[in-house]
């Protein structure tokens, strides 16, 4: 048995196949036109529609329309975001670096300690970059002191 993978299978494809899914099933500004033009049409002709009226609804959809256009572009711009967090954290990657750690002892006293280490993976985590260091330690890209290379060991 093989398993194959297809275009069909990205998550990228299945995004854009919802976006126009949910783009079908918007009101857009051709059908707010035909809806007013057969207002128009059907309107009682002893009492038409006021022309305020009409231009209130051309604004408020036109408003409407700009909001949506606004968080459309807004989405794409969080979604680069999450893609440069990645790549820019990914330049971490066998780097040593230092970091301050809240340590408590035995006695509960609290103390902060500098801890070094190799970042051996970058991971998401709730849409935050996060950085694993040693493979035991997790911690935060803004939490970094210090980014060095990795010293050599001598053989």
């Amino acid at each position: 048995m093989s398993n194959t993978v297809t275009d069909s299978l990205y998550y990228s494809d299945y995004q854009k196949a919802q976006q126009q899914r949910a783009a079908s099933s918007s009101l857009d500004k051709d059908a707010f036109l035909k809806i007013l033009i057969t207002q128009l049409q059907y309107q009682d002709p002893l009492n038409p529609m006021e022309d305020k009226e009409f231009i209130a609804q051309m604004a408020q959809f036109s408003s409407l329309e700009q909001v949506t256009n606004l968080n459309s572009t807004m989405q794409k711009f969080i979604e680069q975001q999450t893609e440069y967090q990645l790549i820019s954290n990914s330049e971490l990657l066998g780097k040593q670096v230092e970091w301050n750690e809240q340590v408590t002892d035995e006695e509960g006293n609290t103390t902060i300690k500098v801890m070094t280490g190799i970042v051996t993976a970058v991971k998401f985590n709730n849409g935050t970059a996060e950085l694993i260091v040693d493979g035991e330690y997790t911690i935060a890209p803004k939490n970094v002191l210090k980014v060095t290379q990795p010293e050599e060991s001598a053989e």
